[in-house]
């Protein structure tokens, strides 16, 4: 794995590049992430062009060993090309125009700019497709950040029209699939129907889950014009995104078609004070992350290509400046975060950012150098980190244990009808992880359809669309199934099916449920060390009830080598039925001390300590010491060899 660096030389004099680069290889870095930001300078004006700068900066990166990643530069449109047509920017869900003054504004469906942003492209490519230090490309920069996938648009408007004409053909099909007749909603033409903001109340569910589809293969389209592009001037590199955490605003493996490696930006402080952690949680790791943020996404986006190949093109190396809090991480916290995406198979890890800027927005985004170039905390960390590398050599394959299965459109589901605050197939997906990674497991993220062989369990966290080949997989795997809540409810187009949940899955769990009911905090039917909370099923079935609350409410049914939870997957009571499903799959378990966590990695065992105390390895964890103690401090990483 190598170690990189996200660098702006736009931002700094040109006097002192040639130094920034010398320390940079000096601490162990290997690649720079420059461009993606940098349309105003590249052409300051329409037309005028001016690469000398860039230039320069190439060639001085490259001179001192770097490699480079460069960006196309459009996720930040300059102001010229906003006046020359205003009508290019994203609309929110409320009517409101998406202003110049900071970035992502842009609305992807419009025409004029995507030529726009294929013109610079290509302008780009051309200059530097072939340059020797240019391993890698990256397309733009976090696709929807600032909620910016789904635009309400004019532009949006019609494409959307035409979205639907090509999937249903006819109007009156696309009545019949949306149940239109319900409150009087039909319509006579295409030509007709309108996005799904501004309604009186909510609209037609099917009418959403429509328009995040298109939403989300605008997507698609808008990256596959650059990537063509790139292929074609600058063959032999790869080309690559940066997606974002806990994001699912569109089909990030449909985008991951296109890509040669998937990245993404890891901020684990910010995403724990951002997102809904328990209170609880976020103070006690507070300066670590959730022990499961990162793994979950190295998991997650391994899953997304083929080939597996990934990257952490931004981590955070101190304090953000865009969480409503933003501490500093516990000393060691990004050395640990480093050697963790390696023991996940990561490629590339690169610190965002190499010296923090001391203007603009990012005033207290932390770098590896503070403002006045003198070190940072996390640039001794990186160093130590491409010491440890040096040491360990390449991370192994891990072994398949279990399969996780999720898909970008049951998030959508469960967004678009909730039916309880917050309940959605991604948590339902973070919450069945984050319990299988507490009894020391492998865990693969993979979407319906991938291959399920060498599995000894698939999780079904929550999925309300199932495909059919997902199904026939299912049938044929000779290994544990977990079904979770919701699974098989909907069908393509949100209807509830015909035979009632969990429709298609029910060749392998003979039952139906026949009622749904959300609990509210502090509504729930305690167990034996767990509980039902926030969501329960009643069931119609002939199979065996294994596990009950202490007023008899079932949690989980099971049928041969299928299991049925028919709760929500609270994390106690996820634990205990995924506990059993890898029991009965012959799967090895550990009891972990709290903030330990493990991942195997070829004939290696790493083990990271997120707690804020010394934790001891378990003596089920065995094996020749390669790095640290099996006493691991605080932020501490131990390496085990078989």
């Amino acid at each position: 794995m190598k170690l990189g660096t996200c660098y702006y030389p736009e931002h700094w004099p040109e006097s002192c590049w040639a130094e920034d680069a010398r320390r940079m290889a000096a601490n162990g870095l290997k690649q720079v992430r420059i461009g993606e930001f940098a349309w105003s300078r590249i052409e300051p004006e329409s037309g005028r062009m001016d690469w000398g700068w860039l230039d320069r900066a190439i060639d001085t990166l490259h001179a001192a060993g770097l490699e480079v990643i460069l960006g196309t530069p459009t996720a930040t449109p300059p102001k010229w090309l906003i006046d020359t047509m205003p009508d290019m920017i994203a609309i929110d869900e409320q009517g409101r125009p998406r202003g110049f003054g900071s970035r992502r504004h842009y609305c992807f469906s419009h025409a004029g700019y995507r030529t726009e942003a294929a013109r610079i492209t290509r302008a780009v490519a051309q200059r530097y497709g072939r340059h020797p230090a240019v391993v890698a490309w990256q397309t733009d920069n976090e696709y929807g950040c600032h909620d910016t996938v789904l635009s309400y648009s004019a532009a949006a408007r019609l494409a959307f029209r035409e979205w639907l004409a090509a999937r249903y053909g006819s109007v009156d099909a696309l009545n019949r699939a949306w149940g239109n007749v319900f409150w009087s909603m039909e319509y006579r033409s295409f030509a007709e129907i309108d996005l799904p903001n501004l309604t009186v109340t909510e609209a037609n569910p099917a009418h959403w889950l429509a328009f995040r589809r298109f939403a989300s293969d605008e997507v698609v389209a808008f990256n596959r014009i650059q990537v063509d592009i790139l292929r074609e001037l600058s063959p032999g590199r790869d080309v690559v995104h940066n997606y974002m955490g806990f994001f699912t605003e569109f089909d990030h493996h449909a985008v991951a078609r296109d890509l040669d490696v998937v990245g993404w930006d890891s901020y684990p402080l910010g995403f724990l004070d951002s997102f809904p952690f328990a209170e609880a949680d976020k103070l006690a790791y507070a300066r670590q992350g959730h022990p499961d943020i990162a793994a979950f996404h190295h998991d997650l986006y391994r899953g997304c290509t083929a080939t597996g190949r990934w990257s952490v093109l931004e981590q955070q190396p101190g304090p953000v400046n865009w969480a409503r809090y933003n501490p500093a991480p516990l000393p060691g916290m990004v050395r640990l975060w480093t050697l963790e995406a390696m023991a996940h198979g990561a490629e590339l890890v690169s610190y965002f950012r190499w010296r923090q800027f001391p203007q603009a927005q990012e005033q207290h985004h932390a770098g590896l150098l503070r403002p006045d170039s003198e070190p940072a905390p996390g640039l001794a960390e990186a160093a130590q980190s491409a010491r440890d590398i040096a040491l360990l050599g390449a991370a192994g394959a891990a072994p398949r244990q279990v399969a996780l299965v999720f898909a970008y459109d049951a998030d959508w589901v469960t967004k678009i009808q909730p039916q309880g605050a917050g309940l959605s197939a991604l948590w339902a997906s973070f919450a069945c992880y984050s319990a299988l990674r507490r009894l020391g497991l492998s865990i693969d993220i993979i979407p319906p359809g991938a291959p399920l062989d060498g599995y000894a369990m698939v999780v079904l966290p929550c999925l309300p669309i199932v495909p059919d080949a997902l199904v026939e997989q299912l049938e044929r795997f000779a290994g544990q199934i977990v079904i979770g809540p919701r699974s098989g409810s909907r069908d393509a187009d949100f209807a509830i099916p015909e035979g009632l949940p969990p429709g298609p899955l029910q060749t392998l769990f003979p039952g139906k449920v026949v009622r749904v009911e959300s609990l509210r905090p502090g509504l729930i039917h305690p167990g034996a060390g767990w509980e039902i909370a926030h969501w329960r099923e009643d069931l119609e079935t002939s199979s065996q009830l294994e596990i009950c609350a202490e007023d008899g409410t079932p949690a989980c049914w099971k049928h041969g080598q299928t299991r049925y939870l028919a709760a929500w997957p609270e994390p106690s009571l996820a634990a205990e039925v995924l506990r059993r499903a890898a029991g009965d799959a012959g799967l090895a378990l550990h009891a972990l001390p709290e903030g330990l966590r493990l991942r195997r990695a070829g004939n290696r065992i790493f083990a990271f300590n997120y707690a804020a105390q010394h934790t001891e390895l378990p003596p089920s964890i065995q094996g020749s010491l390669v790095l640290g103690e099996r006493r691991l401090p605080p932020a501490g990483v131990t390496v085990l060899e078989d």
